[in-house]
């Protein structure tokens, strides 16, 4: 399909004009495609998506909300095979984008505060106006945040986080906890519109009027849970003093809607920010270390700190030894939290990595999307004598066997000029990080000693940052 002849055809049939250009939008956490396309006079977001059920429950709420005057983009005109569709063009300033260029690191502007506080009135309308009348007929892929939901959610964090991040538990007792966590979720109200994805980064900002959009995987579903998404989404980072006040504001405004109790909201509040930070999570896993689009990584040191902070304020609800036990275990796990940590600094910073291919390539925590990687499973194997099985790449009497090797000398001649040429390049451009991987079968002997051997190398010719982590000694307690 031609997607971008699509879309051009449909511009061009609603506006009355010639589009003159149109271009790709950056891809967020969906496979939904988007296009900017503009004539004349006129503009318009052209969308892509061959899910058709998603597209009509998106164009179903969107004609529905914009009804009865919830501020959504106007729908414009989709395909006879509705996986292409045009809507109105808000504009490219977000909430988040807006607080990342307005934000310091001693307040929370308050602009960004009143446009918070906005958001959750316009949040209840979605929730109570929103849901009166509406089809829930079309919501996909469930038409209510039932238990299936859930454990759907539960379980993409199972098998995206903890599976991936190496996390060990008692499979069959978290098993029990995410069940007895579901009924304890399922225990709140579930009668209002549930926006599925209200967050900052679906919070557009055009002439000082806040619009929302990608609310397709809206549902029936308890009030909590969107509250819960947009003052925990993970890097927007809000201070927590102002998490409470925007809470208490919206407890405010609710309670002039339909009377709630306090605590009872409260507590289920509580766990309706886990499940959000649960999902997040998986979905930080799935698209950053399934998937390698390292951006998604950068959000997780956030989303622990979010977790961290409900643990130790004892926020959450009683129960679920298991499922507390995995999340302390994350809390604690220093290379997790150093996901997309970059140090601003003037020289050019080099990691080198040895590391064990039964283990896999360490990913680039930089957040630049890797660099080298050397593999020395072709030099001789010091490991296969047994007087070397005990020791490392780091011993003297390893480093005496292979700087004896002929082939160890010119294949690390060979790595160093290579490594060399990328070296001063990013020197010239003011690039601040580089990556340099060498694997072995054990993670122990080559690789340790060729990374140790280059990094002395690098640092004898050039003003630059080295860092040197054996990951395959890490993993066997030896660092």
């Amino acid at each position: 399909m031609d997607i971008k002849n699509n879309i051009k055809n449909l511009f061009e049939t609603w506006s009355g004009e010639k589009a003159q250009v149109i271009s790709a939008m950056p891809q967020s956490g969906s496979y939904r495609q988007y296009y900017r396309i503009s004539g004349n006079s006129k503009s318009a977001i052209g969308a892509f998506n061959p899910d058709h059920k998603e597209n009509k429950a998106f164009i179903t709420f969107s004609k529905h909300f914009r009804s009865i005057g919830l501020n959504v983009p106007e729908f414009y005109l989709d395909d006879k095979n509705s996986v292409t569709y045009l809507i109105e063009d808000l504009g490219d300033v977000s909430l988040f984008s807006f607080l990342s260029e307005n934000r310091n690191l001693k307040e929370f502007p308050e602009k960004v505060t009143s446009y918070y506080k906005n958001s959750l009135e316009h949040l209840i309308r979605f929730q109570f106006e929103g849901s009166e009348g509406l089809d829930y007929s079309v919501c996909y892929p469930r038409s209510s945040f039932d238990k299936q939901s859930i454990m759907w959610d539960l379980n993409y964090f199972k098998y995206y986080f903890l599976k991936l991040t190496k996390t060990v538990f008692d499979e069959q007792l978290l098993e029990n906890d995410i069940n007895k966590f579901a009924e304890f979720l399922l225990s709140a109200e579930m009668n209002n519109f549930m926006y599925r994805d209200f967050q900052s980064h679906n919070i557009m900002i055009k002439d000082e009027k806040l619009y929302f959009i990608d609310y397709q995987g809206g549902r029936k579903g308890a009030l909590q849970y969107d509250v819960a998404s947009l003052l925990y989404d993970a890097k927007a980072d809000v201070p927590q003093k102002i998490r409470d006040e925007l809470v208490e504001f919206y407890i405010q405004h609710l309670n002039r809607r339909t009377k709630i109790n306090r605590k009872e909201f409260l507590n289920h509040y509580y766990g309706y920010i886990l499940i959000r930070i649960l999902q997040a999570m998986g979905a930080y896993g799935f698209r950053g270390l399934y998937e390698n689009k390292v951006h998604f990584l950068k959000s997780i040191p956030y989303s622990i700190k979010n977790l961290k902070y409900l643990i130790d304020n004892n926020l959450l609800p009683d129960g679920f030894p298991e499922l507390r036990k995995s999340l302390a275990k994350i809390i604690n796990n220093d290379e997790l939290s150093k996901f997309g940590y970059h140090e601003t600094q003037d020289k050019l910073k080099v990691t080198i990595n040895s590391f064990s291919y039964k283990n896999g390539i360490p990913l680039d925590l930089s957040g630049n999307g890797g660099g080298f990687v050397f593999d020395c499973r072709a030099l001789p194997n010091p490991g296969r004598l047994e007087k070397f099985k005990e020791l490392t790449g780091r011993n003297k009497e390893v480093i005496f066997f292979l700087e004896n090797e002929s082939t160890v000398k010119n294949f690390l001649e060979n790595v160093s000029k290579i490594s060399e040429v990328s070296i001063k390049n990013y020197i010239e451009r003011k690039f601040t990080s580089l990556v340099i991987n060498f694997g072995c079968t054990g993670g122990q002997h080559r690789s340790v000693y060729s990374a140790e051997k280059l990094s002395t190398l690098l640092k004898n010719k050039f003003d630059i940052n080295v860092e040197v982590n054996h990951t395959g000694l890490e993993q066997k307690g030896e660092s």
